[in-house]
């Protein structure tokens, strides 16, 4: 009995010998892909980390600085963090702070060079929408209207596009063309939801113009 269980056992490593010898090196390789792919998933999942933590420590620098009204620093912080981290969501956040300092600090070119920035490096099409608002106010403010209505032209998420309706019937407010400013503030009090606070804001300027919101059929829900 034992000799025949031997002899069943021999058989049976024989075949594995056998099997092993056809198919082994495919399976190895096999292997080797899966915990080659296994391991080099866990090293990106590491790595996005690592860039992630790094990134807000040095969007938390240029929040510091613009705290501290240290706008040379801001511009390093800003710099290092466009090198470094430009495919982040900190940098386009960064930019747009940047941006806000900068102009507050009187400083328009060094705050539309940060919002250009956004608007074409960015890979979040509403961080973008933000950065063209705030480029068309820059216009408005230089009183190049052209540029500004050029610049609200591009398609933004639906979500902005009441206030890109504002902002250019701004534009055309201060070009004085009261028709076109009632119909684009008109639309984009539409758009806004009824609860929205900036609708208010827009039927301010509605109201401006000899507009009776409640006459007009809200789309919004």
């Amino acid at each position: 009995m034992a000799k025949h269980l031997d002899l069943e056992e021999q058989e049976q490593i024989d075949q594995i010998k056998h099997f092993w010898a056809q198919y082994g090196n495919l399976i190895s390789w096999v292997l080797i892909v899966v915990f080659g792919s296994f391991a080099a998933w866990n090293g990106w999942n590491y790595w996005q980390r690592t860039q992630g933590v790094k990134a807000a420590a040095l969007y938390d620098e240029v929040d510091r600085a613009v705290l501290a009204r240290d706008n040379e620093r801001v511009e390093r912080a800003l710099a290092d963090m466009q090198a470094q981290f430009g495919g982040t969501t900190f940098a386009s956040q960064a930019a747009l702070l940047a941006g806000k300092t900068l102009f507050e600090a009187g400083q328009v070119d060094k705050a539309r060079a940060a919002l250009t920035w956004v608007v074409e490096k960015s890979g979040d099409a509403s961080y973008q929408a933000v950065a063209r608002l705030r480029l068309a106010a820059l216009d408005v403010e230089g009183k190049a209207f052209d540029q500004a209505l050029k610049t609200l032209e591009a398609s933004v998420p639906k979500s902005f596009e009441p206030l890109v309706a504002d902002r250019r019937g701004d534009v055309f407010m201060v070009q004085g063309k009261a028709d076109e400013a009632k119909a684009q503030y008109q639309s984009a009090w539409q758009a806004l939801g009824a609860r929205t606070e900036y609708r208010r804001l827009v039927e301010v300027k509605l109201a401006a113009l000899g507009v009776d919101t409640a006459s007009l059929s809200s789309t919004a829900r």
